[in-house]
């Protein structure tokens, strides 16, 4: 029995939800791992347990992937944007900034994915849609000013790694948009993981064996909390995530998905202040306020425009 087009945009908003929880709280994981390992280890091993674990299911026959090198050379470019460059700067980022921070600056996200769905897959939003989207983008700025002091020039580098992060975020939304008409989840997060897997780690053995300290390499694995949060960030961060975001993106446009990296900044915040003890303050809450509202009204007021029909991968 097929599912009806209502319920199965309402498992893609769900899928959405569980994707900005999840990315929310990776945030803080991923700032933890930076704090005991090079940011490229960290990487290399993040990559290599999701590729492992997702390797899975497809080596004993329960997921079948079928693939030609014509399709891998459609997503391998999907793959360089994220895993490769978005994770890169955000988790160098993180070296110089805390995990609030970056679930703020993500939040960003919309306004770039907005500008590039427009142009690259001529996708039209209401002007409702627009003044949601500025209400919550509002609430991220409001925040950003509110802390005033706190960003300072020391860590100016972590932030501009972040955006840059986040402007990579956009642009696989919108890359992946008409790869997910073509190509099932698994699929592309196949793909995406090979990629991330190959780049992070032969870079990691590359720049120990210059350095002469490839034991290194592996010695973080010893820490528990560094495993717990490696494992964190592999299984669900990375594999589970990029499941969830293939799925809503079947079913949802690329500007609509996105606003819900805004659900990613609160949970950050939280996360950061219940776990790191990081600082939140009445502005986070008012901040939230708007993100949240931004974030229901995008998604809720009535869309004019769809995906056109003749854009494909």
């Amino acid at each position: 029995m097929t599912q009806s087009p209502t319920r199965t945009q309402g498992f893609a908003y769900v899928a959405a939800v569980a994707y900005a929880a999840i990315i929310g709280l990776s945030f803080l994981f991923a700032k933890m791992t930076v704090s005991i390992a090079h940011p490229i280890d960290v990487l290399a091993h993040r990559f290599a347990l999701s590729l492992l674990v997702v390797s899975i299911p497809v080596i004993l026959g329960w997921i079948r992937i079928k693939l030609t090198w014509r399709d891998l050379l459609r997503i391998i470019p999907l793959g360089l944007l994220s895993p490769v460059l978005f994770f890169a700067f955000q988790t160098f980022g993180l070296v110089s900034s805390n995990s609030s921070e970056a679930g703020i600056i993500q939040a960003m996200a919309p306004v770039f994915t907005l500008i590039l769905a427009s142009v690259f897959l001529k996708e039209r939003t209401t002007t409702m849609q627009k003044l949601f989207l500025m209400l919550s983008v509002a609430g991220v700025i409001y925040i950003f000013w509110m802390k005033g002091t706190a960003m300072s020039l020391g860590n100016f580098k972590g932030i501009a790694l972040l955006l840059l992060s986040t402007i990579c975020f956009a642009g696989y939304g919108v890359l992946a948009r008409p790869l997910t008409q073509k190509y099932k989840p698994m699929e592309l997060t196949w793909v995406t993981l090979w990629v991330g897997a190959i780049v992070f780690n032969v870079t990691a053995v590359i720049r120990h064996t210059s350095m002469g300290t490839l034991s290194d390499y592996v010695k973080p694995l010893g820490d528990g909390s560094y495993l717990g949060s490696i494992a964190y960030l592999a299984i669900l961060s990375t594999m589970i995530s990029t499941l969830l975001a293939s799925y809503a993106l079947t079913h949802l446009e690329a500007s609509q998905m996105s606003v819900f990296s805004n659900l990613s900044t609160l949970i950050s915040i939280v996360g950061g202040a219940w776990i790191l003890h990081e600082p939140v303050s009445d502005y986070h809450f008012i901040g939230a306020m708007l993100i949240i509202a931004g974030v229901l009204g995008t998604n809720m007021s009535g869309r004019r425009g769809k995906l056109e029909p003749n854009v494909r991968a």
